[in-house]
């Protein structure tokens, strides 16, 4: 090791002792479109941010949309934005670079370079999407992965070895207040394909078309406080998503009061139980249970244990201080390591000197 690579390994060290070290998240352009997993990423960099370290958003064009339009203006103009075309990024061992899961594309182009590389997977579905066959995250040089659930995290594992696993829950934002006003004749509904959302209001409309003055509420397409609000007016919501890593939208449904009708995921998430919301496993049978729903409702006659459980439930995910300690101990915890193997590296050298 010559003086040069000694003054670069001391430099290394002291950005990591004072927190200046380059955070990259890498994130894809929804071109102005809600995107629960972007939101989260914005949610963990600025959690850093408020700890002192120095987190930076990285998408692909110069032309980046931004979240200002469905998320908050803050998140644009508290962090640092910069695209990997057109502008000139600095990269330096002490760096760390979080990529998501669906970029294996990126993973494959940076795996030379000399920084820290974790992988962050919300969606256990689109993990070998871009990789190739025979393709694993650490064989190109990621062996971390911060990933939002416990289940993921067991499905993960035993398709991708080598990789240890940070998990962080996501936190349901304080703009999901339990409504106040009485609901209206609504139903919010959230599907992972739009097509999806179609087909059941056609299929439920056809198969009682006594309930046509039911009206069905596409959720997508909406900023976060426009999405609070059109929940706001329902009186149940129905979420259909076979491969959710997490599920976002029936807990914000929950934290309003209102009782969810869903598809029991492929994985099962730990929030979910069969007294918290109306859960089935055959999605050809969702109209029907639409159809039992309303009528309860409109007799006055849902369960009221269904809300006291749904309120048990929410309040694992409501705390955002929590979530903030939770994002720093763990990348704290990542840096501070990174930072005792370059000491070790640094002290190695001395003492054969």
């Amino acid at each position: 090791m010559n003086e040069e690579q000694i003054t670069k390994l001391e430099r290394s060290i002291q950005n990591m002792k004072d927190k200046s070290s380059r955070i990259y998240f890498v994130v894809q352009d929804t071109k102005g479109n809600a995107k629960a997993s972007i939101k989260y990423i914005y949610q963990m960099a600025m959690a850093l941010k408020s700890d002192g370290y120095n987190p930076i958003i990285l998408h692909e064009k110069p032309d980046y949309f931004g979240v200002s339009d469905w998320l908050c203006e803050k998140y644009m103009t508290d962090l640092t934005h910069k695209s990997i075309e057109g502008n000139n990024l600095e990269i330096s061992p002490d760096d760390l670079i979080i990529i998501p899961e669906i970029f294996g594309f990126v993973m494959d182009q940076i795996t030379k370079l000399p920084c820290g590389k974790i992988v962050l997977c919300q969606a256990y579905d689109h993990i070998f999407e871009t990789l190739q066959p025979g393709q694993t995250w650490s064989q190109l040089g990621f062996n971390k992965c911060i990933i939002t659930s416990e289940k993921q995290k067991e499905y993960v594992n035993s398709v991708m070895r080598n990789v240890s696993f940070s998990i962080i829950e996501p936190v349901i934002s304080e703009v999901f207040e339990k409504q106040e006003l009485p609901p209206k004749t609504i139903i919010s509904i959230h599907t992972r394909e739009h097509r999806d959302t179609v087909n059941l209001i056609k299929t439920f409309y056809s198969k009682f078309p006594q309930y046509r003055w039911i009206t069905f509420r596409d959720m997508r397409g909406l900023s976060e406080v426009e999405f609070a609000n059109a929940m706001k007016e329902s009186f149940v919501s129905v979420w259909v998503d076979p491969t959710s890593g997490f599920g976002t939208f029936p807990l914000e449904s929950m934290k309003m009061g209102i009782p969810v009708i869903g598809l029991t995921p492929n994985l099962v998430p730990e929030w979910m139980n069969e007294d918290n919301g109306i859960w089935i496993n055959n999605v050809n049978m969702l109209p029907d249970v639409i159809a039992d729903v309303i009528q309860n409702w409109l007799e006055d006659n849902l369960n009221p244990e269904l809300y006291n459980e749904m309120e048990k439930t929410i309040t694992k995910y409501t705390d955002v201080t929590n979530f903030n300690n939770e994002v720093i101990r763990i990348f704290s915890e990542m840096i501070n390591n990174r930072l005792k193997n370059f000491e070790d590296q640094l002290s190695k050298f001395i003492t054969t000197e």
